[in-house]
């Protein structure tokens, strides 16, 4: 039985605990390969509770997305990230969850700005099409991960889901800023990304241990485009920004989180979590494909910041999630 075919029968509920344990930690102990892992992505999209976006949408939609498991204790970059591209007109199809390895997730941190959680694929359409944002909550789009997730707390190491997350949005996003906990599994979620048709992407993990971009170290990162995978090396002095302690930018509860990414829309927060998201945001519109280099990109969600424009976008999104 191929992979593909025992993961279908994982996803299809036709495995005992037991049977998907020895899966699953088989796969650990060999290795995931990059087949083995894009065979999982695929399995898991089909099996994934899709949005009906127009195909228009659907080109546009980007995801800023994380493993997690960095325990690096930062606050919520990616979607601070997510909800500053948002405001400068980008398409945003945020996938993602309750925190499982921090103290904020995602979800958390929506969930204390005021952000409606409980949508459904209709109401998340309509605010990608209003707002051009939508949190994709992934606990409602993957149901099957209901019988899968017993097994995976019986196993006491990491797993092929740990790697395999960020990759199934149930949009079908092509353009990815996607974070990864280890250096060592940039190529192979570049590979997948290539596999699975991605449009632009980068990979991105710091030598610091942070599945962001860093200020406190060099970033490593693999660059799909169209089937291609180049690897290279950002350096924040080279944008313009002071290099930071990686305690520059700890985060806390969904509370304080919440508090930090209001305070850098109303620029009053530090220099520090402020660069972090715009270096971040920097490129993921370099891979959203609408802007020439790093140093425009940079310059335009400096200007997002301070006109206001992003602090007046989140209230709009909060407030028409709770309408729709």
């Amino acid at each position: 039985m191929s992979v593909k075919e025992q993961f279908e029968k994982l996803f299809a509920n036709r495995m005992s605990e037991e049977e998907a344990r020895d899966f699953l930690v088989g796969l650990y102990e060999k290795g995931e390969s990059v087949e083995d892992v894009t065979a999982a992505v695929e399995v898991m999209r089909a099996h994934s509770v899709k949005l009906p976006l127009s195909e228009e949408l659907r080109a546009r939609a980007i995801d800023v997305v994380g493993t997690g498991g960095d325990k690096s204790g930062s606050f919520n970059i990616s979607t601070t990230v997510s909800l500053l591209l948002a405001s400068m007109g980008r398409v945003v199809a945020k996938h993602g969850n309750r925190s499982i390895t921090s103290r904020s997730g995602a979800a958390d941190l929506l969930e204390a700005l005021g952000y409606n959680l409980a949508l459904g694929v209709e109401q998340q359409v309509r605010m990608i099409e209003e707002t051009g944002f939508a949190f994709i909550f992934a606990m409602n789009h993957h149901p099957a991960m209901k019988h899968i997730m017993p097994v995976r707390r019986s196993i006491p190491h990491r797993t092929v889901f740990n790697i395999m997350g960020p990759l199934t949005n149930p949009t079908g996003a092509r353009k990815y800023l996607m974070g990864v906990f280890s250096p060592d599994f940039i190529d192979t979620m570049a590979q997948v990304l290539a596999n699975l048709d991605t449009e632009r992407a980068f990979v991105v993990s710091s030598e610091d241990g942070m599945d962001e971009i860093s200020l406190s170290a060099p970033t490593r990162f693999a660059w799909v485009s169209e089937g291609r995978v180049d690897h290279g090396i950002i350096d924040p002095r080279e944008h313009g920004l002071k290099l930071a302690p990686k305690e520059a930018v700890l985060g806390g509860e969904a509370e304080e989180n919440a508090a930090i990414t209001r305070a850098i829309f109303a620029n009053e927060a530090t220099d520090a979590q402020r660069d972090i998201v715009l270096l971040n945001a920097a490129y993921a519109l370099f891979a959203d494909g609408q802007v020439r280099d790093i140093p425009e990109a940079l310059e335009m969600g400096r200007e997002a910041i301070e006109s206001g424009q992003a602090a007046r976008h989140l209230d709009r999104i909060v407030t028409l999630s709770r309408q729709v």
